[in-house]
């Protein structure tokens, strides 16, 4: 009865690693996949500007301005979207250009809205295109960051048409730019832009008050995607609108939620707002890369997600709005502010962090819930990969520590499911001699377990213990992108990628693509040959129903890793692999018969012998 109880809570706690992961990383992309038609014919939808902003003065897009209770500027009605480049071409430029980003930023608007990565590429090859993170208005996916100011009887304030005069034509790090505008109502606007090697922009916006009324100005910064975006839509993962928001804390909204939130400031638009925020940023993130709005921390600041609804455009945008800033006739006032805009590299992110005092910025990577478990891992596997220079090696290294840290229980475990072998025979006695009464059978195995010291769950701890180990590599391969394009050996060039081999093609012997519904590689099969052979280190459950799902097990999971991340598969068949051996030496140790070969046997001539049975 123990062994039977040992086997189900095994059983059981398999079958939910194998339902969890199935809803989470099979129904789930498939679903998905309707929904990524349906963004990319919306991203081909030219962006259609119009609207009202918030009540409350946080920026929204439109052409309008006024006080603290109206929108900013935004961009006019466009006919339909061009290429990337001609719409580049429609204002004059200042390059931006540093080890690790080139791009623009347009002198119509002073918008920064060209922003491409030079370190990082769409495939695995140097040759394919570099990832283009911003994009102005006009092209197919605008995708832009803007600083400026709001404000009631100021007269003109800067807006996405305003033409700015620019003391030099590159930004470049230690390579600040001065831009000017001059309202003829006795404002003069300065703003210098500042950038370092990797990818942070420092924006300072002043203002020069020669008129003879006092003005007030309330600074703010946004981030504005146009068009929905393709998303990989898995739960594991945020990909959308999100935030650091004082006291409010982390605040993640995916594209469709914050559309289901109450209507907010004007027509066709949702959202919400964190009004008397001290401390934060808000942007938008995709799976590995991000741009985020990083107000003066230590001044307090209005929030805001917002979608708004143009036609069959959607507008995804987050900004904060400083508080007001009074400038007396001849005097001036400024408001300094960044933009993060780029790769979310974790020691990168830790620096910003750190250096600049951004509160909680590393919550810009998706570390989850158990944020205790995967930082540790990825600090683990960050540390192993700079010792051997390669990922695929410090997987199996961390794997080997993971081992041995949990030594102590799993030996407790392998010696009490070594006992349990050990008294086989005689909880076979006691089955057939209490058969017809269920209650003494169970007292007689209790006083079994006591008299030889077992313990009947023990079993099942090595499983538990993998569980959340396995999550936790899992979410470090799939949300870090230092693991993106990592290579192992031979045909693994990317760990956060499934292996691309298949046995459909003879693993590349045969001159056609596999289809991608049934992805089976070299690895994945690996890993379902090693736990096979865990599965069989003991004797098959008395039950034939937990015989049956134990037998299946290995098949199941070969096919659900077969589109995970190669990296992943790698780990789990190292640790099959670990169990083994150390199962092995275990059962040999306490005397124990290893049924490895026994049971082997049994199954191939079980297998040879079906037919002639049937």
């Amino acid at each position: 009865m123990g062994n039977d109880k040992t086997n189900m809570f095994v059983a059981i706690a398999l079958s939910l690693v194998v339902l969890l992961g199935w809803h989470y990383f099979v129904t789930g992309p498939a679903t998905e996949k309707q929904r990524q038609q349906q963004a990319a014919a919306q991203s081909q939808t030219a962006p259609q500007p119009g609207g009202t902003s918030p009540a409350d003065g946080v920026p929204g897009p439109s052409p309008q301005q006024g006080g603290p209770s109206a929108p900013v500027p935004g961009t006019l009605p466009q006919a339909g979207p061009v290429s990337r480049e001609d719409a580049l071409a429609r204002s004059a430029r200042v390059r931006i250009d540093t080890p690790a980003l080139y791009g623009s930023v347009a002198l119509k608007g002073a918008r920064i809205d060209d922003v491409s990565l030079k370190n990082y590429h769409e495939t695995v090859s140097d040759e394919s295109p570099r990832i283009v993170l911003l994009s102005p208005t006009g092209s197919p996916n605008p995708y832009y960051a803007e600083f400026g100011w709001v404000g009631q009887n100021a007269g003109p304030l800067p807006n996405a048409d305003t033409l700015w005069t620019a003391e030099g034509d590159l930004l470049a790090p230690g390579k600040p730019v001065t831009l000017t505008w001059d309202n003829g109502q006795g404002l003069v606007f300065k703003r210098i832009l500042a950038v370092d090697d990797k990818f942070m922009f420092t924006v300072r916006d002043e203002v020069e008050n020669k008129s003879g009324n006092a003005i007030t100005l309330y600074p703010y910064s946004l981030v504005s995607r146009w068009g929905k975006p393709v998303t990989q839509g898995y739960y594991v993962l945020h990909e959308g609108l999100i935030g650091w928001l004082g006291d409010d804390r982390l605040q993640e909204y995916s594209y469709d939620a914050i559309a289901k939130e109450p209507a907010y400031g004007g027509a066709n638009t949702r959202g919400k707002a964190w009004s008397n925020v001290t401390g934060g940023w808000v942007g938008i993130t995709d799976k590995y890369w991000a741009a985020a709005a990083i107000p003066e921390q230590d001044k307090p600041f209005t929030g805001a997600f917002t979608e708004r609804t143009d036609g069959a455009t959607k507008v995804f945008q987050t900004s904060v709005r400083g508080d007001a800033v009074s400038v007396a006739p001849g005097a001036s006032s400024a408001s300094t502010q960044r933009l993060f805009a780029g790769a979310k590299e974790v020691n990168q992110i830790n620096e910003y962090k750190r250096d600049l005092n951004i509160r909680e910025f590393d919550s810009m990577i998706d570390w989850g819930w158990f944020w205790f478990l995967t930082k540790p891992m990825f600090r683990a596997l960050d540390f192993f990969f700079h010792l051997a220079g390669n990922f695929g090696v410090s997987i199996l290294l961390v794997t080997l520590i993971l081992k041995i840290f949990f030594l102590p229980i799993a030996n407790r475990s392998y010696v009490s499911m070594a006992k349990m072998k050990a008294v086989q025979p005689e909880m076979m006695s006691i089955r057939e001699r209490y058969k017809d009464d269920k209650m003494k059978q169970q007292q007689a195995m209790m006083e079994l377990y006591k008299k030889e010291k077992i313990n009947p769950v023990a079993g099942c701890w090595p499983v538990l213990i993998q569980i959340p180990v396995f999550f936790a590599l899992y979410k470090v391969l799939f949300i870090t992108i230092e693991m993106r394009h990592a290579p192992f050996f031979g045909w693994i060039q990317d760990l956060a990628a499934p292996d691309p081999t298949s046995i459909l093609n003879l693993f590349g012997l045969l001159p056609f693509a596999a289809p991608d519904f049934v992805h089976l590689g070299v690895w994945p099969l690996i890993m379902g040959v090693t736990m096979f052979i865990q599965m069989k280190m003991n004797p098959a459950p008395p039950d034939p129903v937990q015989a049956q799902v134990f037998a299946f097990m290995p098949i199941i999971f070969t096919f659900m890793l077969g589109s995970f991340p190669a990296g992943l598969v790698i780990y789990w068949a190292w640790n099959n692999t670990l169990s083994v051996i150390q199962q092995y030496v275990i059962m040999r140790r306490n005397g124990v018969k290893v049924e490895l070969w026994d049971n082997l046997k049994g199954t191939f001539k079980r297998s040879k012998n079906a037919p002639a049975k049937s």
